[in-house]
């Protein structure tokens, strides 16, 4: 049923035009020429909490708390009856009695009366608050995630850029960047998912998990501790790091190796303190040169900043990273 058939139902008949639009689940009201209500449905009073008889007759402007008193929402509505046009989907927001804030759409048609040549208005009213704030939120999440995904391309360009072919075979170079590109993913995965308390102890345990045995790998976990995206994926590509270097060459690439990491947060100074500790591997001895590793150590932790102790014992590392809106919002 169009409003032209709604319009001859209430000229011919009336009461069974009313309680046809009486079904409509959307407030609607019939305006005249000089926007007066004549008429609702169910769902416009029920709506908005207002009596049938307190409402008919009245200008539109002046219903409610006058909640309906917007100059360029009049204006239009003026244009609409003696143009013979339309108003589709008019956004109002407003704090309406009873209800809150909120966020509806009109959209106004003319009706023609065929005999007498005057004119009225249909003028139906749809909620779309919740429908609004999932678009917000979804457009939120689209915008969080090309940030993230930007990031991401960035870190995975850097990978490839600074993992070399010199000294070392394909097979050693796909083995590489392949765990490179995994720390990358694994990161990168603890920071889409839920970022509790124990997001910074999750990607510890992910990425050490291929060396964790009773004996070879403790966690020393410290309070709970909560970083944002893009610092546990700077953060996981450091761990994969030191991970593999101990695999290759440090405690970790022989049966009495040791590592131990902890981590404390010092809350005077609102800094994260990781400590990587390594002992019983080959006795170690400070890189001629800056490696991939290195670099990647001291460029991740932009904001933070890196201590390596090469000492004859095992390696140490300390990595600081102050617990600012940059490494828990990112």
């Amino acid at each position: 049923m169009d409003v032209e058939d709604l319009y001859r139902l209430l000229r011919t008949d009336h009461v069974q035009a009313q309680a046809i639009v009486d079904t409509v689940a959307d407030p609607m009201l019939l305006l005249d020429e000089s926007l007066h209500v004549q008429s609702g449905n169910r769902a416009f009073f029920e709506t908005f909490k207002v009596d049938r008889y307190e409402t008919i007759g009245k200008p539109i402007h002046e219903l409610g708390d006058g909640q309906w008193d917007i100059p360029a929402l009049r204006l239009l509505l003026l244009e609409v009856i003696p143009r013979s046009a339309a108003i589709i989907d008019y956004e109002v927001e407003h704090d309406f009695p009873g209800l809150g804030r909120k966020t509806m759409l009109l959209t106004a048609r003319t009706l023609h009366h065929p005999d007498n040549g005057s004119h009225t208005m249909l003028l139906s009213i749809v909620d779309v608050t919740e429908r609004t704030r999932r678009d917000a939120t979804r457009d939120m999440l689209f915008g969080e995630l090309r940030h993230r995904m930007k990031n991401l391309l960035s870190v995975a360009q850097s990978i490839v850029r600074r993992t070399t072919t010199e000294g070392r075979t394909a097979e050693e170079y796909r083995e590489d960047l392949l765990g490179r590109f995994g720390a990358l993913a694994d990161a990168h995965d603890v920071g889409f998912a839920e970022q509790g308390a124990t997001g910074l102890a999750l990607l510890i345990e992910r990425l050490l998990a291929p060396y964790s045995t009773p004996e070879a790998v403790m966690i020393v976990a410290g309070p709970p501790v909560v970083l944002g995206p893009n610092t546990l994926m700077a953060l996981g590509l450091v761990l994969h790091e030191l991970s593999t270097n101990a695999a290759k060459y440090g405690a970790l690439s022989v049966p009495t190796g040791r590592v131990s990491i902890g981590w404390q947060n010092d809350e005077a100074v609102h800094e994260l303190r990781i400590v990587w500790i390594e002992r019983g591997g080959p006795p170690v001895t400070p890189p001629q040169t800056a490696g991939f590793g290195s670099k990647m150590i001291r460029s991740a932790i932009a904001v933070g900043k890196v201590s390596q102790v090469f000492a004859a014992e095992g390696l140490e590392v300390e990595i600081v990273i102050p617990l600012g809106p940059a490494s828990l919002a990112d």
